[in-house]
């Protein structure tokens, strides 16, 4: 089974992977202003999000698997890779087994470390969405928000509702498996993983994902990485700030 993908622009391959219950067209405004520097972007769903196939198994492993499927399915290497929080897990773990097709890496806001689960609240209030009962998008945000108050990310989470028939909407994510793997985000690379190319890891200022201690870590699997802070931004730095965010990839993906 292949990875679904929004596909933008020509050039250089360049393939962005987004974050635990998150979907590809978060990223769209800046993977189009990637495609228009002379990149092919690919804007990809992960396994049991966006269009993507759902399936039982979930961990870092099989999602590096699917990435591998894909790049080979549309014949890509040499590619930039880029991946925020459980996309940017995915990427480095990616990026350590087939080092040959990764030319650059840039991570997220995510460190190669364990995290503990701490979804809890958000899949809670996912699965209490009654679809039986909850006829618009504004009576899904009301339900929700009794179990996530800030509104920023109901709004991101809600961007998983869609209408599966006319008058019945449905969440795009397979939020079973999510619920019963969610242990699987948190996991940490492999502790002989490492991955000797240029390596950019982004955190937001206001962010707790990338600590002091975390730099020891980082350096240890990834010996050429730069770590680089994203001023006025928290976890979803690349919404939060998407210039300098952008400005920081793109500096970093020309320089030589």
């Amino acid at each position: 089974m292949l990875l679904h993908s929004n596909i933008l622009g020509e050039g250089k391959p360049f393939i962005i992977l987004h974050g635990f219950l998150g979907m590809s067209d978060n990223w769209k405004t800046l993977g189009t202003q990637f495609s228009e520097l002379g990149y092919q972007v690919h804007l990809v769903d992960q396994r049991n999000h966006g269009r993507s196939f759902h399936d039982d198994a979930f961990n870092y492993e099989v999602l590096a698997e699917d990435l591998k499927h894909y790049c080979d399915a549309h014949n890509l290497s040499d590619i930039v890779l880029l991946g925020h929080s459980m996309g940017g897990k995915t990427a480095m773990l990616f990026s350590t087994l087939y080092p040959e097709l990764v030319s650059k890496l840039i991570v997220a806001d995510i460190s190669p470390r364990f995290y503990p689960v701490h979804h809890d609240a958000i899949l809670e209030g996912l699965s209490a969405l009654n679809f039986d009962t909850i006829k618009s998008r504004t009576e899904a945000d009301k339900a929700l928000s009794r179990y996530v108050s800030d509104v920023g990310t109901r709004m991101f989470l809600l961007k998983n509702l869609y209408w599966i028939e006319k008058g019945k909407l449905a969440l795009r994510i397979n939020l079973e498996v999510l619920k019963q793997e969610v242990g699987e985000v948190g996991e940490s690379l492999p502790s002989y993983a490492r991955f000797e190319k240029d390596t950019l890891f982004l955190r937001g200022d206001r962010s707790e994902y990338i600590g002091v201690g975390d730099e020891a870590i980082i350096k240890n699997h990834f010996p050429k990485a730069y770590i680089t802070t994203i001023s006025n931004a928290g976890h979803w730095l690349h919404a939060e700030n998407p210039k300098d965010f952008s400005k920081a990839v793109i500096n970093f993906v020309n320089s030589n």
